[in-house]
């Protein structure tokens, strides 16, 4: 048997549903209902029993609306309560309540995402792509414009599609395709080996990769620097200027003296092109010279030491006693010799004695014999001297002692 409805049945189910959303719109109104958006949606996400509140702002919520999705790694885990502008303010603060068993890091970062082409908006929550993630989300948390943004809307994707197309150079392209064909075309091996060249080039840059990102950081620290001494390069820069200033009015003389030291250049390779064998020769001839030097060594050096203290050396400098010189000499006599003075042993001289000189013995007029070694003479002693000494007694090879005495400047 076939069951039909009739139009009774319709009106009494009808009647029931019209009754029912009555008494839901009556239930939610004493609790603050202010519209069809305040009712749940169907197969929404469950937040549980314990959720938090988050609050993310949006430069642009575009058209999301309360009760759109919020979602973690695209599951749903939550919904948009509210979204409110504050006063004096320019931001859209989108409130959501999110499941208490998702734990998200403070430091969370909100994305405005569209479900699909013509697809409803929602709202995606996620740990920062970069850096580390610190803290946990918790209740009445914001999410500050800086970590939150938005995908390009489908209008706006499709506007600049249309000002590429319309106003923008694709109608070049063609051009540019049919000219750069011509200018590859019979033209294959010269532009194989620049792909070849350009290969080798990369790859070269990539090896010495440290060497350039050194290089860039030396090139900072000196900016750095230059940056730093700004002042004085400004004022060396002032200062430069006059003598740039005279320079350029010296230019004339400057351009002379390069011409005239060019010509003094062509004239000393051509006088040394011309010399050039004597010049040898007499290089040949100055090597043993040279050769000799060497070998002397510091014996030279020494000799001009002692030519520059003539007649004074060094080891004289040890008898000089202020004004006057001591001479200490050693002579050796041979037998027969006669010392005159006569040198007196066992002390000093008498004062009457050192005052008188001894006379010379003189050759006899008309000649004579001359009186043998040893023999006193016989001519008279000069006026004033004292008769003379017998000869101190030498022996044969013996040494007499220093002669003391007195010399010209009162020394001894």
């Amino acid at each position: 048997m076939v069951m039909t409805r009739g139009p009774l049945a319709r009106i009494t189910g009808l009647t029931a549903a019209l009754g029912t959303v009555l008494v839901t719109a009556a239930g939610c109104g004493s609790g603050g209902f202010t519209g069809i958006q305040d009712l749940p949606l169907p197969g929404g996400a469950d937040v549980g029993d314990h959720p938090y509140r988050v609050t993310a702002q949006f430069a642009n919520v575009l058209n999301l609306v309360p009760q759109a999705a919020v979602k973690v790694n695209d599951v749903a885990v939550g919904r948009v309560t509210r979204i409110s502008l504050p006063r004096q303010g320019w931001t859209a603060d989108v409130m959501m309540l999110v499941n208490g068993d998702v734990r998200l890091p403070a430091n969370a970062v909100a994305q405005l995402e569209q479900s699909s082409l013509l697809g409803e908006k929602y709202v995606q929550l996620a740990a920062p792509a970069s850096g580390t993630s610190a803290g946990r989300l918790a209740e009445g948390a914001v999410i500050p414009m800086s970590r939150t943004n938005r995908n390009p809307e489908v209008e706006e994707v499709l506007g600049a599609l249309s000002l590429l197309l319309n106003g923008g150079g694709i109608g070049q392209l063609r051009t540019i395709t049919v000219e750069l064909n011509n200018a590859l075309s019979g033209n294959e091996p010269q532009v194989r080996s620049m792909l070849s060249r350009v290969d080798t080039l990369v790859s070269n840059l990539d090896t010495h990769k440290k060497d350039i990102t050194d290089a860039l950081d030396g090139l900072n620290r000196l900016s750095a620097t230059l940056n730093a001494h700004e002042r004085q390069i400004d004022t060396a820069l002032d200062d430069l200027s006059p003598g740039l200033t005279v320079l350029e009015q010296q230019r004339g003389a400057l351009v002379t003296m390069l011409r005239s030291l060019n010509t003094l250049s062509d004239v000393a390779v051509d006088t040394i092109d011309k010399s050039k064998e004597d010049m040898v020769a007499d290089l040949k001839a100055l090597a043993p010279i040279l050769r000799r030097l060497a070998d002397a060594g510091q014996t030279l050096p020494q000799s001009l030491q002692v030519l520059l203290t003539y007649p004074f050396t060094d080891a004289v400098l040890d008898a000089v006693k202020g004004d006057y010189l001591n001479v200490y000499l050693s002579v050796t006599a041979t037998p027969g010799t006669v010392v005159i003075p006569p040198l007196i042993s066992g002390g000093p001289a008498p004062a009457g004695a050192r005052q008188r000189r001894a006379a010379l013995p003189l050759p006899p007029i008309g000649g004579g014999t001359t009186p043998s070694a040893g023999t006193p003479s016989s001519a008279p002693p000069s006026s004033g001297s004292s008769p003379p000494t017998s000869p101190s007694p030498s022996s044969p090879g013996g040494t007499s002692s220093p002669d003391r005495s007195p010399r010209p400047g009162g020394g001894d």
